[in-house]
């Protein structure tokens, strides 16, 4: 691919990482906009994974995302690489840790199954100098909201610094944290979220992330609600990403799949109403509920495979 064909992409920052913000009121409309600001404002820069010489530079950023209402309409954006049984099982991983399992013995140098899963880390985070002994992190955070709303210290993390930074796969999820606010009018409650990732994929991975993780906003906010028998709904969503990119072995595909769908040739784009669905749908819903025993049933077989 030659690197004159991506000329127009991303700016020269003089070496400085550009800091990008978006705010939107929808899940799929802040990820739609968060890929159209980084593709005309952000930077050009070699990566680790770049495939040869040949590759373009990737298109990178600091990238600030708000959403303000996680729950809204329309939540699913179509263009995002994967499908809603994806979503789903994802969602399974994140919030259910029905992956957890696969994650490999540290102890163990032939074990090569994966080293984290993001529930595994935020529920059975190790505790120092114990062998054998976990911290639920989510439990802890949500006594801590439940205990005192409007806390700074419901925060959870990932990273390990006596085992990530020499792995070859570290988390890219490194922390969240959530603190509570009242509507006094309405005597509501509204958790807010701020997830920071030090890498992430824009294009092929941050929708299902963000989908992901504003369920899990949605799961905490519940389980807080019955914690202090209040009604807690979830509030702002907000991401802090150290390092928002494309990849340049990826523009290709960002382009056709991508942009090509709110300013390409007139075959291939596509109105807003035609860029989304609706969570509620009952075609979506009908997908995932299906998924959801076809996914149980990956798993199973995935394990036996390995056994």
């Amino acid at each position: 691919m030659a690197e004159s064909k991506w000329a127009d992409a991303g700016v020269n920052t003089l070496g400085n990482i550009p800091v990008l913000t978006v705010s939107e009121n929808s899940l799929a409309k802040a990820w739609e906009t968060s890929l159209l600001v980084l593709w005309k404002h952000g930077c050009r820069v070699k990566t680790q994974y770049d495939q040869d010489d040949d590759t373009p530079p990737s298109i990178d950023s600091t990238m600030v995302i708000e959403v303000k209402q996680p729950l809204s309409e329309p939540r699913i954006h179509r263009c995002f690489p994967g499908g809603i049984e994806d979503l789903q099982e994802y969602v399974m991983e994140l919030v259910e840790g029905v992956k957890d399992h696969w994650v490999r013995d540290p102890n163990d140098p032939d074990d090569k199954r994966w080293s984290y899963t993001y529930h595994e880390r935020l529920t059975k985070y190790p505790v120092l100098g114990k062998d054998k002994v976990f911290r639920d992190q989510l439990e802890v955070m949500i006594d801590q909201l439940a205990r005192a709303p409007h806390t700074r210290r419901a925060n959870v993390i990932t990273w390990k610094v006596w085992e990530d930074p020499t792995v070859d796969d570290p988390p890219c999820l490194q922390s969240i944290w959530t603190r509570m606010l009242r509507d006094d009018a309405s005597d509501v409650w509204r958790l807010n979220m701020n997830v920071r990732f030090r890498s992430r994929d824009a294009f092929k991975a941050a929708f299902m992330n963000m989908f992901g993780m504003v369920t899990l906003q949605n799961w905490l906010a519940s389980r807080v609600s019955e914690a202090m028998k209040a009604y807690v709904i979830p509030g702002r969503y907000c991401e802090i990403n150290d390092s928002y990119h494309i990849y340049g072995f990826d523009l290709d595909a960002f382009h056709d799949t991508f942009l090509d769908t709110i300013s390409g040739p007139e075959n291939k784009r596509r109105e807003w109403e035609d860029r989304v669905w609706n969570s509620t749908d009952p075609m979506v819903q009908d997908i995932m509920r299906e998924a959801r025993a076809d996914v149980l049933k990956k798993i199973e077989k995935q394990d036996a495979n390995r056994t």
